[in-house]
């Protein structure tokens, strides 16, 4: 018996649709996060925030919105859900949980808080 070996596939249709909404409403909500986080950081007395907390808050977001726009870009160039490392495909758990996921749970860099 000869097993063929298997190429990598980028997850299913009908779950790519539900991660690409997925991204999507976290590419806006991070974007209206953001644009009220700038406002903030212009009114008098910060809107309740120190500035180091909206520096924080900001930078926070501005990652996830890099993050879900790398992930909507990989989509659109068929490599979704393929490990940026091994070529092996992420498992649909581990992209419903993170959908911007760029490498499987064996090759994450930050996984046990050492890098790579």
């Amino acid at each position: 018996m000869t097993i063929a070996p298997q190429t990598p596939q980028a997850p299913a249709a009908e779950p790519l649709e539900l991660l690409r909404t997925m991204l999507e409403e976290q590419f806006a909500l991070h974007t209206q996060r953001l644009t009220e986080l700038t406002v903030y950081g212009r009114l008098p007395g910060h809107g309740g925030y120190d500035r180091h907390t909206l520096d924080v808050l900001a930078a926070a977001s501005r990652q996830a919105i890099a993050d879900a726009a790398g992930a909507l870009r990989r989509m659109s160039e068929g490599t979704y859900g393929v490990c940026e490392d091994c070529g092996r495909p992420i498992p649909l758990g581990r992209l419903r949980a993170l959908p911007h996921a760029r490498h499987c749970t064996r090759c994450d860099p930050g996984r046990d808080g050492r890098p790579r």
